[in-house]
């Protein structure tokens, strides 16, 4: 059983092995249950695992910790998503990659929590109209899962080569809120 509240904060350069592993995790599990969402990383693991860090390092990438074991990831961007097109990014957004939960932490509601919390914090700290994520684009469970916490479709993206085509956004304006909370975590995503 999960010690509550879990804590989330922000990824330190030393924790870019935990977040490969967690992604790993889901990478095995994802291969059972019918879709071939990160079954090679795309394009290379290389490729994956550079982008993996340089989030860290660009203090973008968050943990939700269960005392030292590592409950859940993702990484929230306020820059522009160069795969949205420029009239979607015409608003301020925040953009969640990577949203990964441990699979021992499966069906508490901690993805929608943390997605919840990173809408929340973009709007109030930065004016985030909404959350936007590029998703699986064969994986119709994950779109699925997206459109009933409260994500619109908004298209897919133009490369076809790219595997996580399928967009999604929901406005922070209609976040619910949620008590008691998940997880006790900071009220600012980035740095002043």
């Amino acid at each position: 059983m999960p010690y509550w509240p879990l804590f989330l904060q922000r990824a330190e350069v030393a924790d870019g092995q935990t977040v490969i592993a967690l992604i790993d995790e889901a990478a095995k599990w994802l291969a059972t249950m019918d879709t071939d969402q990160w079954q090679s990383p795309w394009p290379t693991r290389g490729d994956r695992d550079g982008r993996v860090h340089d989030a860290i390092a660009q203090r973008k990438t968050w943990i939700c910790w269960d005392r030292q074991a590592p409950a859940a990831t993702l990484t929230a961007d306020l820059e522009h998503d160069p795969y949205w097109s420029p009239d979607a990014r015409s608003k301020p957004a925040v953009y969640v990659h990577r949203l990964v939960v441990a699979r021992q932490y499966a069906g508490l509601r901690l993805g929608a929590s943390l997605l919840n919390w990173a809408g929340r914090t973009a709007q109030v700290a930065h004016g985030a109209h909404s959350i936007k994520i590029s998703v699986w684009t064969t994986n119709l469970r994950l779109h699925q899962y997206y459109t009933h916490e409260g994500f619109s479709p908004r298209g897919f993206h133009a490369d076809d080569g790219y595997p996580s085509g399928a967009r999604f956004e929901k406005l922070t304006s209609i976040i619910p809120f949620s008590w008691p909370p998940l997880f006790s975590a900071p009220s600012r995503l980035a740095e002043p």
